[in-house]
């Protein structure tokens, strides 16, 4: 029996300091659960939790039930929770009287197993409780922010990463940079982009492809931005291939754009690191539309722009040997410059007369490169050069099929019109 009742209160004792070594719990958080929990066990064995007081030490993990009863003739007691018969207060003290307060101590073992048990459970259930609202309340107030945890395990739809604390973190393959590889133990950063109770449990997703991550990147490498003098005013990005960053400041003495890229690039050069060498291109954010659109479309030099304000379109042309940096590969260049400025952003080959010609180089992103290279192979460097030979002479000359010829004519052709 006495090995019984040590091992319960061991038990309870080891519950107890699971719960004392909660972190960032408030004191008056912990005490008040504490002892909803033990006045819930007194309610149900004396039915009332009134005339009980409960010391609890935080510190040193341990606490003490207290009764007090009223002190009452033998032949009037009626209710055990709040009376003690005189004949029974006498064996505590002789000089107990009626109507005196008789206050004893509680022990643990006397509530019998079964509601030792019950107690336990039900402090390990708040504790848990208790740790997922923790984890939920740190969370919710830091979306947005960067954090750094380290990978804990790696599954084919996202990685299971642990903070400082050993809180988990998720970060879904969607959320990685296509070029991102991690490893178990490795150390990552990425923002916290959602967090949510599910299943009565905090769920917290972290992304590396919003642009909010490279947002809070730039305001880590750059002084200006995080103290206001600089802002960004819009960031779109392909993650890991290329991104666009309109940056304006308030400070005519600074150059928005000279400090967010530093001295030779060393602001910049952490950030692109940290992206998978992602392509990053800063551009002064101006008003004024056309020069907008003009500097979205950097590195390429723009000769005019057509504006079409109510349809949101814009026209823009460039000299032939410009068309490719302005479309950049795969169409990124431009897609990413029409979703910054909000226009769609069409490209047109600036022709000064019928006899310029085109350079076949400038077809690279609309023609396959090994078709380039059979008709450079057989003397044809030019759109027209292409143009002036008849399909089956074509044909003849290079390893090419009649209806490829036909279709790569018809992409020249319509540089011309």
């Amino acid at each position: 029996m006495a090995a019984m009742k040590k091992a319960e209160s061991v038990n309870l004792s080891d519950t107890f300091s699971e719960f004392k070594e909660l972190k960032n719990i408030d004191r008056a958080t912990m005490m008040s659960v504490l002892e909803d929990v033990f006045r819930s066990m007194l309610k149900k064995k004396f039915d009332t939790d009134e005339n009980f007081d409960i010391i609890i030490n935080i510190d040193k993990g341990d606490f003490e039930i207290w009764r007090n009863r009223e002190v009452v003739e033998d032949d009037q007691f009626e209710d055990p929770a709040r009376q003690i018969p005189l004949s029974e207060a006498k064996k505590i003290d002789e000089d107990y009287e009626i109507g005196e307060e008789v206050t004893d101590e509680v022990k643990l073992f006397d509530f019998g197993r079964r509601a030792i048990l019950s107690l336990r459970q039900n402090l390990t259930a708040r504790i848990l409780e208790l740790e997922k609202n923790n984890v939920f309340n740190k969370y919710k107030d830091r979306v947005g922010d960067i954090v750094i945890g380290e990978v804990y395990q790696i599954w084919k739809r996202e990685t299971l990463v642990l903070d400082d604390e050993g809180n988990e973190l998720i970060l879904p393959k969607s959320e990685q940079i296509p070029s991102d590889f991690f490893r178990k133990g490795d150390s990552l950063r990425a923002v916290v982009i959602k967090v949510e109770m599910r299943n009565n449990n905090p769920l917290i997703i972290l992304s590396r492809t919003s642009p909010v991550f490279l947002e809070r990147l730039f305001e880590l490498e750059v002084p200006e931005i995080f103290d206001g003098l600089i802002t960004i005013k819009k960031i779109v990005r392909v993650p890991g291939e290329r991104a666009k960053v309109a940056v304006e400041s308030y400070d005519e003495r600074i150059d928005p754009v000279g400090a967010c890229v530093g001295m030779k690039g060393s602001r910049i050069h952490g950030i692109v690191r940290e992206l998978k060498n992602e392509n990053i291109d800063v551009i002064n954010y101006t008003t004024n539309t056309q020069l907008f659109i003009q500097r979205a479309l950097s590195p390429a030099k723009i000769s005019s722009i057509k504006l079409n304000e109510e349809e949101k379109k814009a026209e823009v042309y460039l000299k032939p040997s410009e068309v490719s940096l302005a479309i950049g590969k795969g169409g990124l260049n431009i897609r990413l410059a029409s979703q910054l400025t909000g226009y769609e952003i069409e490209v047109y080959r600036e022709t000064d007369g019928e006899d310029e010609d085109v350079s076949l180089e400038e077809f690279a992103d609309e023609i396959e490169a090994w078709v380039l290279d059979e008709l450079k192979a057989v003397g044809c460097d030019t759109a027209k050069s292409v143009l002036e030979l008849s399909d089956e002479e074509l044909v003849k000359r290079t390893d090419l099929e009649e209806e490829t010829i036909k279709e790569v004519k018809k992409i020249l052709k319509e540089e011309f019109e």
